[in-house]
């Protein structure tokens, strides 16, 4: 049976496979790792190698000792995973949160569901929400690098734009008197921002990126932009109904996970629609989702837990928002 290959028709032959789809992935976050190494220094390297390592090898044992299959680790889908955990997580959190989310993300939202193909969910989401709720403390304590490659990482901790502006709004403070106090927020900040996890130390590394998925054809424009414009869209309103209370649209796409999470995750074609009415429809949920628990939800950021609720109306949106079918007008 398992050399049946069960896909949606049609079905054309190409010289893509998942090696060579999941490589391009990992060159693409390059830009993003290299940076956040440039400010974090070995704090990002320890994290990545503890990540490298563990997604891996929890895939390994559970390949070999319990399904008893072909080893999967060489089609880079668990470096993957390891990579954007890496850059999910605080550069300064203690290694073994790394190893936990590890086990999270591919022992139980990967290959529980049988591996990479019948995960609904993307692992590397399911690892940090775990994480951020399990461990709230260390998952929402940011560090500030000091220097070059990060030589007093652990010592300076600071608060992400989002958190401080929601804080200082739930304080009372108007978004003029917030950006008037905290010239760090700057959009020109915000393009190279030094708080926050090491996917979101910088907007231009992650948009080279983009850039180079969308070149190398490996993913379809479709659900990212979807996400900037329905953000775009809904916090406009926002901002334009009361902008002493709502921060500006533009803000809302530049800071927390948003670039990480439209980019890289919500593209992912497993957790993702087949066709691009699907996709868009996709998209456009995250965004508003996002806006929705950014603005009037406990967490100030909302990107991850919108990319997971979405993954589940997957099915539901593969099911009615079908591709016409060869023939039929």
């Amino acid at each position: 049976m398992k050399q049946l290959l069960v896909s949606p028709s049609p079905h054309v032959h190409g010289k893509d496979n998942t090696r060579n789809l999941m490589r391009d992935v990992v060159i693409a976050l390059l830009p993003a790792v290299a940076v956040s190494i440039y400010f974090f220094g070995l704090s990002a390297i320890k994290m990545l190698v503890v990540a490298l390592v563990s997604c891996l090898l929890v895939e390994w044992l559970i390949q070999k000792f319990l399904f008893k299959g072909e080893c999967t680790i060489c089609d880079w889908s668990a470096a993957v995973t390891a990579v954007l955990l890496m850059l999910n997580l605080p550069p300064a959190a203690p290694w073994w949160i790394m190893v936990i989310g590890a086990v999270v993300a591919i022992g139980i939202a990967k290959m529980t569901f049988g591996g990479l193909g019948q995960n609904p969910f993307n692992p590397a989401l399911v690892g940090r929400v775990f994480l951020l709720i399990s461990f709230p403390v260390i998952m929402t304590t940011w560090t500030t690098p000091e220097g070059w490659f990060g030589a007093h990482v652990d010592a300076v901790s600071g608060a992400t734009p989002l958190a401080l502006v929601k804080e200082a709004l739930k304080n009372g403070a108007s978004v003029q008197e917030i950006f008037a106090q905290n010239p760090g927020l700057s959009y020109s900040q915000l393009l190279f921002a030094r708080v926050g996890s090491a996917g979101e130390i910088s907007a231009i590394a992650l948009l080279i990126g983009f850039v180079y998925l969308l070149a190398r054809k490996v993913i379809r424009p479709h659900i990212t932009l979807s996400i900037w414009v329905s953000v775009f869209v809904f916090a406009g309103i926002l901002w334009l109904a009361n902008p002493e209370r709502f921060v500006d649209p533009l803000f809302q796409l530049l800071t927390g996970g948003m670039l990480l999470g439209s980019i890289f995750m919500a593209t992912d074609y497993v957790t993702s629609p087949m066709n691009p009415k699907g996709q868009i429809i996709f998209g456009c949920g995250i965004g508003i989702i996002t806006v929705l628990i950014r603005t009037f939800g406990a967490y100030p950021e909302g990107i991850s837990f919108a990319i997971l609720i979405m993954n589940a109306v997957v099915p539901l949106i593969n099911m009615y928002v079908k591709p016409k079918r060869f023939g039929r007008k």
